[in-house]
């Protein structure tokens, strides 16, 4: 048997759903120090971060033949994400600027329908091509790069607090924008029928 430090993230994947242990020990020694971290930065508690670390990954193990995996890393970083977001709206304490994209505009809309997701995503890709350059970029780097007003704020070199009034000001005219791309999206399916 190959040793297992030494295959790829998709032949680690195939091994946990097919029920190997070392996987999952392999898995959790090369990602673990990467999602306390995050957990960490985010909610600045290092138990509560360690906790919700071991559950990502016991959740992991538990539900490793339900779970499609393309991008393990990927995954896991996603799982941290709204790991932290629960844990935020358990305690109340949900800064705007950490609430993951998708439930900023599903939560008041029903969108199953895959048509729907891939007709948000472009436009919300659309939209930010029309944004400026430092909103656009501040945008990017919070929702889609995954980095926190903090990071944003030293690598740009601009005060956090200007990195959260612009991700606040970016989400209010982007939620307006999308409520009124939903009220016109069925009179254009309409008329295109």
């Amino acid at each position: 048997m190959a040793v297992i430090s030494t295959i790829s993230d998709n032949e680690l994947v195939a091994r946990l759903k097919g029920g190997d242990e070392h996987a999952l020990r392999e898995i959790y020694r090369k990602y673990w120090k990467t999602l306390y971290n995050g957990c960490c930065r985010r909610l600045n508690n290092p138990a509560q971060s360690e906790e919700l670390v071991q559950d990502i990954l016991a959740d992991l193990w538990e539900k490793r033949t339900e779970r499609q995996i393309d991008n393990l890393e990927a995954y896991l970083t996603t799982a941290v994400k709204y790991a932290v977001y629960r844990q935020y709206r358990r305690n109340k304490t949900l800064p705007f600027f950490e609430e993951p994209l998708e439930h900023m505009f599903f939560s008041d809309v029903e969108a199953d329908s895959a048509l729907f997701v891939k007709e948000l995503r472009v436009f919300i890709d659309q939209w930010l091509e029309a944004q400026p350059d430092k909103r656009r970029e501040i945008f990017i780097r919070s929702y889609l790069d995954d980095q926190t007003t903090k990071e944003i704020s030293e690598q740009m070199g601009v005060p956090q607090k200007t990195v959260q009034n612009t991700l606040r000001n970016t989400m209010v005219a982007l939620r307006t924008d999308i409520a009124k791309m939903l009220l016109l999206m069925p009179l254009f399916m309409y008329h295109h029928r």
